[in-house]
Parts: C-alpha cells; sequence; structure tokens
C-alpha cells in the first residue's frame, strides 16, 4: 500500500520536462545548410508562422518574398524567390536551414539570419536601425522558426 501512495504521489507531483531550445551557436547545419533537428523540441503552428511572415517586427518575409496565400496582405516584395510551392520544393531541415542561417546554402544571399548571433561584420539591433548595445539576441526564437517552417510546409502547389 504504501509503494502505490508513493508511486502515485511521484506522478502527482512530477513537473513535465521540456525540451531547451538549442542555442543560435549550437544549430548544426549539414554541408548544405540543412538542418534535421527541431530548435526548439516543439511542433511549430503553422497559423503563428504565418503571423510571424507577414509581421513587420518579426519576420516580415513578404517584404521581400510573394506568396499567393498572403494576397491580402500588402507590400509582397520581388528580392527572394516566390514562395508558392515552398513545401513541396524543400524539406523541413531545409526550410530550418533557409530560416535560421542562408547563408549557408546561399553564401551572398541578402536574405537576414533568423537564428544567429555571432560573426557579424557590422551588427545592428534587429530592424531598428541602431548599432547593437549588448549582445544580440535571434530575430527569430527557436520556436518561431519551427512556425514559420510549418507555415512554409502548408504552401504546396
Amino acid at each position: 500500500m504504501k509503494r502505490k501512495i508513493l508511486i502515485f504521489c511521484c506522478l502527482a507531483f512530477a513537473t513535465p520536462t521540456f525540451a531547451e531550445d538549442v542555442a543560435p551557436d549550437d544549430v548544426v547545419y549539414s554541408e548544405y545548410g540543412e538542418v534535421e533537428a527541431s530548435l526548439s523540441g516543439v511542433a511549430g503552428d503553422p497559423d503563428a508562422g504565418r503571423e510571424i511572415m507577414v509581421a513587420r517586427g518579426k519576420g516580415n518575409c513578404i517584404a521581400c518574398h510573394e506568396v499567393t496565400a498572403l494576397k491580402d496582405e500588402p507590400f509582397h516584395g520581388e528580392v527572394g524567390p516566390i514562395l508558392d510551392g515552398a513545401g513541396d520544393r524543400w524539406t523541413a531541415a531545409e526550410l530550418r536551414g533557409l530560416v535560421a542561417n542562408p547563408k549557408n546554402t546561399f553564401e551572398g544571399t541578402v536574405m537576414p539570419a533568423f537564428y544567429r548571433t555571432s560573426g557579424f561584420t557590422r551588427p545592428g539591433d534587429a530592424f531598428t536601425g541602431k548599432a547593437a548595445t549588448g549582445p544580440l539576441s535571434p530575430l527569430l526564437t527557436a520556436q518561431e522558426v519551427e512556425d514559420v517552417v510549418a507555415y512554409l510546409q502548408t504552401l504546396t502547389e
């Protein structure tokens, strides 16, 4: 009987363990820039990813990319490729690598690295236009990267 009570107490008061985010400098990229492992350990939310794609203070992906599914949002750019069909063209690992640090795949790209905090020539403070005054934070959190990847995977032909 005491053993059953002990087991019950352990289960009742146990706290769930959550995966820790992979730190930006600890992300493992393949030779071609893919990131196989989730950065947060939590599945991405496509609805949250959509919001990040259009938010000017976050991803603002449509400033450079056109996305037909987001046609109701203003100011689509033409700098980057059209993202229609991204879920068919790229795997989740490739998309994760492209969002986290596209320079590992396309060395000369002007696309910002959304999950990088070191190795910059002249760092600024996110999208403020001001010089960094302390340690940099990534433009997106690990979970936000996963959310954007989840949204991009919904963009199929």
